[in-house]
């Protein structure tokens, strides 16, 4: 791509502006790959109950793809939907600024844990007749072409652990639990989802998975899904070996990563 800076490659930029919602610089870091492209996207949205989280430095990087860590509005200072509204304007700045980044507007995924989850899976299943397509770059679209989503509520109308109860209906408030969970808004012509989950998550309780499993299977959405055994909220072991390993979970994640954004 013309635009393209090429002493970028193999190189991390950190802090990138990606949006100003409300007076407020939204910001992202991005690793570039050492391979040449134009590069697959994938966006990580971290964890951290709509409330707390940052965009640490990513542990795992997939080779070859354009992988940018972005930091979103949180809870006390926004309620939902500031959340999903950032996600889905961090997806249309990246599709803006294609050129930039040497990416492939048509391929890009989206990779979520624990709230960001959540956030991943429900960018993925609605479009802009939601209401939450606003703020910059409104002239591209915010579709992706995966999901994977990791130990994240899918139905928040259901129980969780006291406190989880109570930060839920603080951020969505009780009359938005339904419209916001990603379960109510499984579609047939739904992103190819990958679901994981830990069977001991002692935070979002292993029913989550199932549940969007079932409602994207029902609904004739291509999707996959891996139960963890003895692994808790982070995947971490919890009574015993995790099983299957995370090293074959590490491997099926890019092995569907590779499938669903093939060119």
């Amino acid at each position: 791509m013309p635009n393209f800076d090429g002493s970028k490659r193999g190189t991390v930029a950190r802090d990138v502006t990606y949006a100003i919602m409300d007076g407020r610089e939204l910001k992202m870091d991005v690793y570039y790959p050492k391979s040449r492209g134009p590069w697959k996207g994938l966006i990580f949205i971290h964890g951290g109950g709509w409330s707390e989280g940052d965009k640490s430095p990513l542990a795992v990087v997939p080779p070859g793809y354009l992988v940018t860590s972005i930091n979103y509005r949180l809870y006390p200072d926004y309620r939902f939907p500031a959340m999903i509204e950032d996600v889905k304007c961090a997806i249309r700045y990246l599709r803006a600024h294609a050129a930039e980044y040497n990416l492939n507007p048509t391929r890009i995924g989206l990779i979520g844990h624990s709230a960001g989850g959540h956030l991943a899976a429900l960018a993925g299943l609605v479009g802009p007749e939601a209401g939450w397509d606003v703020g910059q770059y409104l002239e591209q679209s915010s579709k992706v072409q995966a999901v994977i989503e990791i130990s994240g509520p899918t139905d928040l109308t259901r129980t969780f652990p006291d406190w989880v109860e109570e930060l839920k209906v603080s951020v969505f408030g009780v009359d938005g639990l339904a419209a916001s969970s990603p379960f109510t808004r499984a579609r047939n012509n739904a992103p190819p989802f990958l679901i994981v989950h830990g069977e001991a998550d002692a935070v979002v309780p292993v029913e989550q998975a199932h549940l969007l499993h079932t409602a994207l299977a029902r609904a004739g959405a291509r999707v996959q899904k891996i139960i963890l055994r003895n692994a808790g909220h982070g995947l971490e072991p919890v009574g015993g070996k995790v099983r299957p390993s995370f090293q074959w979970t590490i491997t099926m994640i890019l092995l569907f990563l590779a499938w669903h954004l093939r060119k």
